[in-house]
């Protein structure tokens, strides 16, 4: 008998624990996130998440 040809369902967008967004921003904080980006050899998106982590965990409102 032959076996069966499997095909899993494909995760939809969302389900990821992600979700996505526009954003402005200013053209220095764009060169910044560049320049930290070649320098890191991290993505921009993976740097704005650990910023955005970063920022949240220290932040303080009064």
């Amino acid at each position: 008998m032959k076996e069966k040809l499997v095909i899993n369902k494909k995760t939809l967008k969302g389900e990821d624990g992600y979700k996505t967004f526009s954003i402005r921003i200013k053209d220095e904080t764009v060169v910044s996130l560049e320049n930290l980006s070649k320098e890191s050899n991290r993505s921009r998106n993976e740097l704005i998440n650990l910023l955005l982590d970063y920022a949240i965990k220290n932040c303080e409102i009064k």
